[in-house]
């Protein structure tokens, strides 16, 4: 009888023993979860260190910059590219630019409220968004956040190869953003030479602007932020056509730049997530072939 009964108990803990292993190598360490629930979570659900974000931007900040110092050197060469744009524009009949920039220079208050928008929104919202993400969002931040990463790089790299000045610096054209004393104005005063002022393509204003739509997408699904969302990039594209800014060729290469800036993160994940499978289906081989004979 007490045979019996300790051979019951044998199988009984044999079994939860095995069940135990089975769910930690199934869950990723249920027993260690438990004791540690940090543990559980995976890289891209944990908040990186915040001087690692701030080296980051530290060093695209010192990239923009460098090629900001190019920038009188290559003056006339971007005024040309400028006028080849907007020549290609006429071909096509997309150059609303200049009625657009006349109609807001002869209204002072929109211009004003518009400049202010364009000079400031731009830094704001991305990077409040940005910092939400990374201090609430963990989940969401890496992938986001090396989205932004590598748009500006491409725009970087476009603004090295191809300088083309913005519409205000043609003939005809006015600098709305100038001629109305828009607060934090890069193109005037002290403020002017920290800002490359031929980098008109492709249009990181509206790269960065869709960039938030995909944010605020993916944080909510309330019918007022999404409509919010889809709007926003609309007016930013209205700021930066009148206040002679961009062209629409340049709106065209910022899309162009954030979708392959969108797809290049993803194809990296799948690269990485394709690795890890392969490196993980390998791993009892190669632990057998280092076993001593």
């Amino acid at each position: 009888m007490v045979s019996g009964a300790a051979d019951n108990i044998d199988r009984l803990s044999t079994a939860v023993s095995i069940d135990i292993h089975d769910s930690a190598m199934a869950g990723g360490g249920a027993t260690a979860s438990t004791a540690n629930p940090a543990a559980a979570l995976s890289p891209a659900q944990t908040k990186t260190r915040w001087w690692v974000e701030a080296l980051v931007i530290a060093w695209l900040c010192w990239v923009y910059d460098a090629i900001t110092n190019l920038a009188p050197l290559r003056l006339h060469l971007a005024i040309d590219h400028a006028r080849g744009v907007l020549h290609v524009e006429r071909l096509l009949h997309l150059d609303p630019e200049l009625t657009l920039d006349r109609w807001l220079a002869g209204h002072h208050t929109v211009g004003l409220v518009l400049s202010d928008y364009y000079d400031n929104a731009h830094f704001i919202v991305t990077l409040g968004l940005l910092g939400w993400l990374w201090w609430r969002r963990a989940d969401l931040y890496r992938p986001l956040r090396n989205s932004l990463v590598v748009v500006n790089l491409l725009g970087f790299a476009v603004f090295w190869l191809y300088p083309v000045a913005p519409p205000r610096m043609l003939k005809g054209f006015t600098d709305v953003v100038a001629s109305t004393g828009a607060f934090g104005s890069w193109h005037d005063g002290a403020l002017a030479s920290e800002a490359d002022q031929l980098a008109a393509m492709p249009s990181l204003h509206i790269a960065w602007a869709v960039w938030c739509t995909v944010v605020l997408w993916q944080l909510s699904e309330r019918r007022w932020v999404r409509f919010v969302a889809v709007l926003y990039p609309c007016l930013t594209a209205l700021a930066v056509l009148a206040t002679g800014n961009h062209f629409v060729l340049d709106l065209v290469g910022g899309l162009v730049a954030i979708a392959a800036a969108v797809m290049i993160v993803r194809l990296g994940a799948r690269w990485r997530e394709l690795s890890s499978i392969r490196f993980a289906r390998r791993r009892p081989f190669l632990a057998k072939s280092a076993r001593p004979a």
